[in-house]
């Protein structure tokens, strides 16, 4: 199959959270499952390659305010994977992706009419003519929108969408005075098949009319998605198309996220001969300025400091965690009260609690590596990768039972992590105490440990799982 990949961000070049992940790692995967694949996502400021090349086209879009034009940069990455970059100064040369310290960017319309509008018109250019296009959240949303309204008689009419939903919770939401603005007919500017919603414009909601299949990030959020408590006002819309909403959980980076070869640690190791996971646990906590002589097991977080990451209900929760022998050791950023809290709390328990306001790749390895134990107690999580980290890191995972988070971890008694499902201080207090028990049983712990890290969690599985629906839709 052809596959036109369409992302707002794809790590290592541009990332914000598990969308880079995913568009960094899945087209890859279905290059090696023998597909022609072309990813196509903006070229921020932060896309600096000495490998990326000129196409010789360039996008030419006539929108009501007037036109954008802007080249068309390629970098091969393999025989069947080619990355392709829109390039348009004024839109994209920013120091953000989606908004800076004053917030989002007030053009984010514009800037994202033109990746949807300039990948369709990037596959003509170039002549690629896709038999899957997959788009990705509402950045992406106008694609499905304009390839059944505006590309009819053309060689894409013929090719079928796929919208990955990553997280519902945005959408893509704008005053109705931009249809007028791109160019949208007002006979999209519908409840029913449009792009309405509550007298304002939703991309998302466009692209979930219109795209031929869905999919979203784990089996069990596709489910919460459907309900009014986790479908963020589109679970109606979900529900009526839930004959083509298929959960694939994510993958991860075997390469990158392997305790056998991470340069990130002081001594590697893996599920035949733990050793080296000692000197990893002695090195966080020296990292971190607390006693690396202590008996106690550790609690670490890597966390995007957020309300969606139940950092209130962790706040609620530790310093009574911490009136028992215990260490957590933190890194992370994001909302200024979460980050307050952290500091407050290590003011609190300067001998049990460490950490670190910001993003260290290094230090979050070693997290993983010697945290005894990761806590996630999201509200809602659509994937999660951490937990998955963990577990191939031989740190059991102590997560809520939500979305991707119950879909990757085993919480029975002989499995590999801990499940808690009320999203309150005493549920997750039961947790922090359960896995304490755990601790104190080394050779039951040992095979929690053992049986995570024999898990499979490459892109490899998923990879096929969406492969199965792009063939469903081809060969109708």
């Amino acid at each position: 199959m052809k596959i036109l990949f369409v992302a707002s961000e794809v790590s290592p070049f541009s990332k914000t959270g598990g969308l880079g992940d995913v568009a960094g790692a899945l087209p890859a995967a279905f290059a090696a499952l023998g597909h022609e694949v072309k990813v196509i996502s903006p070229r921020y400021r932060s896309v600096q390659d000495d490998r990326l090349t000129s196409t010789g086209q360039q996008i030419e879009l006539r929108f009501p305010f007037g036109t954008e034009r802007g080249p068309i940069l390629s970098l091969r990455q393999s025989p069947n994977l080619e990355l392709l970059f829109l390039e348009n100064e004024h839109y994209y040369g920013r120091a953000g992706i989606y908004g800076d310290a004053w917030g989002e960017f007030g053009d984010n319309h514009r800037r994202f009419a033109y990746l949807s509008m300039g990948a369709l018109q990037a596959t003509q250019r170039l002549g690629f003519i896709p038999d899957i296009i997959h788009v990705n959240d509402w950045q992406t949303g106008l694609v499905p929108v304009a390839l059944r309204r505006g590309f009819q008689g053309t060689g894409l009419s013929r090719a079928r969408t796929v919208l990955t939903i990553h997280n519902l919770a945005y959408q893509g939401q704008f005053g109705k005075h931009v249809m007028d603005e791109l160019g949208l007919p007002w006979d999209l500017f519908t409840a029913e098949m449009g792009l309405e919603f509550y007298d304002a414009v939703n991309f998302l909601k466009g692209a979930i009319q219109f795209s031929d299949a869905l999919t979203t990030v784990s089996p069990t959020y596709a489910r919460e998605i459907q309900e009014p408590e986790g479908g963020a006002s589109l679970d109606g819309l979900l529900r009526a198309r839930r004959g083509v909403l298929t959960g694939i959980v994510n993958g991860v980076d075997v390469q990158e996220w392997n305790p056998e070869t991470d340069p990130h640690l002081p001594a590697r190791y893996g599920a035949q001969d733990l050793t080296g996971k000692a000197a990893c646990r002695r090195e966080l906590l020296e990292r971190f300025g607390l006693r690396p002589d202590t008996e106690a097991p550790v609690f670490g977080i890597v966390s995007r400091l957020a309300w969606q990451k139940g950092m209130d209900l962790l706040l609620e929760t530790m310093p009574l965690a911490l009136q028992s022998d215990i260490r957590f050791v933190a890194v992370g950023s994001g909302e200024g009260r979460y980050e307050d809290w952290l500091r407050a709390l290590q003011h609190q328990f300067p001998e049990q609690v460490g950490t670190f306001i910001g993003f260290d790749q290094g230090l979050s390895h070693l997290v993983e590596a010697g945290a005894d134990f990761f806590i996630m107690p999201s509200r809602y999580e659509p994937c999660g990768l951490n937990q998955m980290y963990s577990l191939r890191y031989g740190t059991v995972p102590i997560v809520r039972a939500t979305g991707g988070l119950v879909d990757t971890v085993e919480g029975s008694m002989d499995g590999d992590g801990i499940l808690f499902e009320a999203f309150h201080p005493s549920a997750l207090l039961a947790a922090l105490r359960r896995a304490q028990a755990l601790y104190a049983e080394p050779e039951r712990l040992l095979a929690f440990r053992k049986r995570g890290m024999g898990r499979d969690f490459s892109w490899d599985a998923s990879a096929r799982k969406y492969e199965r629906v792009f063939t469903s839709l081809v060969t109708r």
